[in-house]
């Protein structure tokens, strides 16, 4: 395993924090204007006079595309074996950075820094980096471990107040599947919970080969919602969110989930922020993208379950009536 930071202020004692070994050899960051615009000078200890490498901001950065815009940047600086890829930014920068470290020379290191919620309690963890296809979502990526992560809660004192609260969903999303006492309070202890949970899924698992798939809880239809929207109207934590109550709506019909934890789930939701509606988007188009999830293994899906608030489970049998039957009580239109 790899080490994680988690403090207040790190960006401002990078230098100090970040071991001498995570950083040998010529360090690029890539990131997006808007982060760089408010952080960036932190991180000039490190980089010197080097510029960054700037990406697009936000999901519809994560293409193939970038990634090739990325390799040529790479090959005109003339990063090598020893080199190391600062991903700096949200989860989309994470994801576009690691993957393009992960495949240029076979495999560069990579420090994330996430500079959003959502990244710090998720997308920065455990390693998965990759970009969409236009047919759905992370479809191309890798397992590429950083070398160290770096999580500074002060940066999210700038994060717009949409933002924050999307991301607050990836932390409702570890209190079903693993904590009864996990709730937003206090922003530093809740970054370190998620972190721990998300930690322990992964070395157990590091290659989503069974336990692993838990953390995909809410993830089969919110996936969906951000491909048929063209990733253009949800923030990530937002189509989850609409994709844990689908879930929670399947696991109550199954019996695994009572009534009041399924109510405990939507008063949550309801009260963290008013999400972007999904009532004139068709079933069966979200159906359509599900069924090519990178989920799917050997034909069958494998869905996760709410079984109780802090618990999950894997069922490989939830078929169209059923996320029909879901997703038209979410508001879907069939």
């Amino acid at each position: 395993m790899y080490p994680v930071v988690i403090a207040p202020g790190a960006l401002s004692q990078l230098a100090e924090l970040v071991p001498p070994a995570s950083m040998s050899g010529l360090p690029v960051v890539v990131t997006a204007a808007p982060i760089w615009r408010r952080h960036g000078e932190r991180l000039r200890e490190i980089i010197g006079r080097r510029p960054p490498i700037m990406i697009p901001d936000g999901e519809r950065a994560k293409t193939l595309t970038v990634v090739r815009r990325l390799y040529r940047h790479f090959g005109r600086r003339g990063l090598d074996r020893s080199s190391v890829v600062i991903a700096f930014g949200g989860g989309v920068v994470g994801d576009v950075a690691g993957f393009a470290a992960a495949t240029y020379l076979r495999g560069l290191r990579v420090v994330q820094i996430p500079t959003t919620l959502l990244a710090q309690v998720d997308s920065a963890i455990g390693g998965k980096v990759g970009v969409n296809l236009e047919t759905g979502k992370n479809l191309v990526g890798a397992f590429h471990p950083p070398a160290l992560v770096l999580c500074d809660p002060a940066v999210l004192l700038t994060l717009p107040a949409r933002e924050f609260r999307a991301g607050l969903f990836e932390v409702i999303k570890y209190g079903v599947i693993a904590s009864k006492t996990l709730a937003p309070d206090a922003t530093t202890p809740i970054i370190a919970a998620c972190c721990r949970i998300k930690a322990d899924v992964v070395m157990a698992d590091e290659r989503e080969g069974g336990h692993r798939r838990v953390l995909n809880f809410g993830h089969t239809v919110g996936h969906a919602l951000e491909a048929i929207t063209g990733y253009r109207r949800f923030r990530h934590g937002e189509a989850i969110a609409h994709g844990m109550l689908a879930a929670a709506h399947i696991s109550h019909g199954r019996g695994a989930l009572t009534g009041g934890d399924l109510r405990r789930l939507s008063d949550v939701i309801r009260r963290t922020t008013r999400l972007p509606t999904v009532r004139d988007l068709r079933v069966d188009r979200a159906l359509d993208v599900i069924g090519r999830d990178k989920k799917v293994d050997r034909g069958k899906l494998h869905f996760v379950l709410a079984s109780g608030i802090g618990g999950t489970t894997i069922a490989t049998d939830v078929g169209e009536t059923e996320l029909t039957a879901a997703m038209r009580r979410i508001g879907m239109k069939a």
